[in-house]
């Protein structure tokens, strides 16, 4: 499928009338697999984008083009990689973190084991009984039936998964709950007067999204969001665990502030912000912030025409909706690292040692952070034309499935590597508080207001709990 082609079907599925198309420039194949990431990717940005033009529009805007490189846009689903710091990559804790890998299990099957993040990895060494070394790890897999460890992972709250095929998934219970949710799911849940918008030198511009989300995809939402001129704040406890390389990535155009909202005062200051947000993103699991009283329904109740946008590994339904998740044990238990590791294989003819391999990229992040952004611009358009409070849901998983439904490109076709020349036009620089940063910038580009972020990552924490012009108005006083 071209990328017009899924443009036209995501375009579809939001229920808005028929968008210009973006110019999509190159073609997969781009990256190491078979799967069509590239073109993906460029779709559900692409959507964003031309929704984004649409309200610019609507705002009294001009009609603009817009284009999209599918090479830059396959950069951005490694845009963690371009990341340095005065001159210096980061580290990625994942990459050498024994509890996170995948591993042989006693039955012959492979599973997918993902610690989470780092202060958490001994809990997955100790549902092991392992040492933190691969060999450690490798050698207490093989004493379990791999069906038995990914329950016993569930049971603990941790995250791993069996390597499935894609047929072996569609037969299990939560890709049946699944097949018939397309990848942006987007309900009206409320009645709201229509949003009326002012002129504005950018399509969000006035647009409040609260972003209460940890790596990679529901960041990578406000990010895309931010690029459009919203005006993103992003909230969590001090005390969570996050990833410094992937705040530094995701952070770019958003203040920070710390609420807790196990304490009674930060949840109330929080329903506080919401009253004057537009936009509500929740990436934790599925119960988890609706435990403490924020569900979309509440927060319709007391914000009316809030649009709540859900991120989650294995979508909202079925048995492992409240399964903690991250983006390799989405591929693993959807079949893409069955099928990566079969075309490996196959590559280096080797068909009978085909073991699982993973994408090499964070296609499934970046992914169903775009179309979390396009189904939470596609939620604005239609509460502009006919009002109303909306939820969106996208997933990990969902995306997975999108992306196999795309078909696969032919492995002779298939690069043997991802060639990063030609991308200086996206690269851009900053100063933080922590230095001088290098980073791949907006891939998209519009004619009359192109995405642009106004203010570089944060420090975690740096910024009042408290919307922009709020803070403006204070300072004046």
């Amino acid at each position: 499928m071209s990328p017009r082609k899924a443009f036209e079907y995501l375009n579809r599925i939001t229920g808005i009338a028929p968008l210009t198309a973006p110019a999509f420039h190159g073609a997969d194949p781009i990256l190491p697999t078979p799967f069509r990431a590239a073109e993906a990717g460029s779709a559900a940005l692409g959507l964003s984008a031309a929704i984004a033009g649409e309200i610019w529009r609507l705002r009294g805007g001009d009609k603009q083009a817009i284009s999209l490189d599918l090479k830059a846009a396959a950069a951005s689903l490694l845009s963690f990689s371009h990341i340095r710091r005065n001159g210096q990559s980061l580290p990625r804790p994942a990459a050498d973190a024994p509890a996170i890998g995948l591993y042989r299990c006693g039955d012959g099957r492979w599973i997918q084991l993902h610690g989470g993040f780092p202060r958490q990895y001994p809990r997955m060494l100790d549902l092991l009984n392992a040492a933190n070394t691969r060999e450690a790890v490798a050698h207490a897999a093989v004493k379990w039936n791999a069906y038995a460890l990914e329950d016993a992972i569930a049971f603990m709250k941790l995250s791993g998964a069996v390597v499935r095929s894609s047929e072996e998934w569609t037969d299990s219970a939560q890709g049946r709950a699944l097949a018939t949710q397309p990848p942006i799911v987007l309900k009206k849940i409320g009645e709201a007067p229509p949003l009326r918008l002012g002129e504005s030198r950018e399509p969000l511009s006035q647009i409040r999204v609260l972003d209460l989300t940890r790596v990679l995809a529901g960041p990578t939402c406000g990010r895309t969001l931010a690029s459009y001129g919203a005006e993103l704040l992003h909230l969590r406890a001090e005390r969570l665990d996050t990833i410094e390389l992937f705040d530094l990535d995701t952070g770019q155009g958003k203040r920070s502030a710390f609420l807790d909202l196990m304490k009674p005062a930060d949840a109330e200051g929080l329903r506080q912000l919401a009253r004057d947000a537009h936009v509500f993103v929740d990436s934790y699991r599925p119960g988890a912030l609706a435990r403490l009283g924020f569900t979309p329904a509440a927060l319709a109740h007391i914000c009316r025409g809030i649009t709540y946008v859900s991120v989650s590994c294995f979508g909202q339904n079925g048995p492992w909706s409240e399964r903690r998740g991250w983006e390799q044990v989405a591929q693993a238990a959807t079949g893409l690292a069955h099928e990566q590791g079969q075309f490996v294989a196959s590559r280096r003819g080797r068909d009978r040692e085909a073991g699982p391999e993973l994408i090499p990229a964070a296609a499934l992040d970046y992914t169903t952070g775009y179309l979390a952004a396009a189904g939470a611009a596609a939620a604005l358009l239609r509460r502009i034309r006919e009002g109303g409070s909306w939820h969106v849901q996208v997933s990990l998983a969902g995306t997975a499935m999108w992306l196999q439904s795309l078909g696969k490109i032919e492995p002779q076709l298939v690069p043997s590597q991802f060639e990063f020349s030609g991308l200086d036009a996206y690269l851009g620089s900053c100063d933080t508080a922590a230095g001088r940063l290098d980073f791949l910038g907006p891939v998209v580009k519009m004619s009359k207001t192109q995405p642009n972020w106004h203010c570089p990552p944060p420090q975690p924490g740096a910024h009042l709990a408290q919307w922009q012009d709020a803070r403006e108005e204070m300072n004046a006083a």
